[in-house]
C-alpha cells in the first residue's frame, strides 16, 4: 500500500464530513432566516416601541375611511375628560403642621384645602377563592345531600374569570405578542402563563367564535 492511499479518507470518515458540513449549512440557513426575520419586525407587526423604527417609514394601508369634513382633534360641543374630584376618595391622607409657624406652639385643624391624586392601585397577589361544596345531613330523615360547585367551577385549582378577560383582551384588541403578554402578567401579578398556554388560548377561544357565528 502506498503513501496516497494510507492518506485517503475512509467510506465512514465521507459520511461524517459530509453530515458535519449539512449540519453546518442548515445552522447557516436558520441563522440567516433569523437575521431577516429581525430585520422586518417593526412596531406594526411586533411588540417594538415606534421609536425602534428609526428613519424608516413604513407603508401604510390607505384607509377605507369617506373623509368627514371636520377638522382634527375635539370638536366644538363635545364634552371634555377634564379630571375632577370626586366626593368620596379611596383614601384620605392627612398632613398637619408640626407646630405654629409664628411661635411654636402646638397647632389645631381649623379648616382643609383637598388635592387629589388618580393613579392606578398597585398590584397585589392573588386573591383566592375556595370554593367548598358540603355534605350534609338531614336533621328530620337522616339523608345525606351534597352541595354542587358552581358549573364554571370545575378543575381543582384555575384562574378565575377576570385573568381570563384580561388575557383574551390585551392579544386580540390591543395586539400583543403572546410571549410579551406572558411577561406582563408574571410581571405585574406574579402570574406564570407560558406563551403556550396563552396561544392554545387563543386558537381554542378562535375556533369556538368561528362555531358560534356558524361560519
Amino acid at each position: 500500500m502506498n503513501e496516497a492511499s494510507q492518506s485517503e479518507p475512509t467510506r465512514e470518515e465521507l459520511i461524517a464530513l459530509i453530515r458535519a458540513q449539512a449540519a453546518e449549512i442548515a445552522a447557516l440557513k436558520a441563522r440567516v432566516a433569523e437575521l431577516e426575520r429581525r430585520l422586518g419586525l417593526n412596531s406594526g407587526n411586533s411588540g417594538k416601541p415606534r421609536s425602534s423604527d428609526g428613519q424608516k417609514k413604513r407603508s401604510r394601508t390607505p384607509s377605507s375611511r369617506e373623509p368627514s369634513g371636520m377638522k382634527p382633534g375635539g370638536q366644538k360641543g363635545d364634552k371634555g375628560e377634564t379630571l375632577r374630584q370626586v366626593v368620596e376618595p379611596d383614601r384620605v391622607v392627612d398632613h398637619y403642621p408640626p407646630c405654629c409657624a409664628a411661635c411654636g406652639a402646638a397647632v389645631m385643624s381649623n379648616g382643609r384645602n383637598a388635592r387629589q391624586v388618580f393613579d392606578l392601585p398597585e398590584p397585589r397577589p392573588l386573591v383566592v377563592t375556595e370554593h367548598r361544596a358540603h355534605d350534609c345531613v338531614c336533621t328530620g330523615c337522616g339523608a345525606h345531600t351534597r352541595a354542587g360547585f358552581p358549573d364554571e367551577v370545575k378543575p381543582p385549582v384555575q384562574y378565575g374569570p377576570r385573568i381570563a378577560a384580561f388575557v383574551d383582551y390585551l392579544p386580540h384588541y390591543q395586539l400583543l405578542p403572546e410571549d410579551r403578554l406572558a411577561e406582563l402578567m408574571a410581571d405585574l401579578f406574579a402570574i406564570k402563563l407560558a406563551a403556550a398556554t396563552i396561544a392554545q388560548r387563543n386558537r381554542n377561544g378562535a375556533a369556538a367564535r368561528f362555531r358560534r357565528h356558524g361560519a
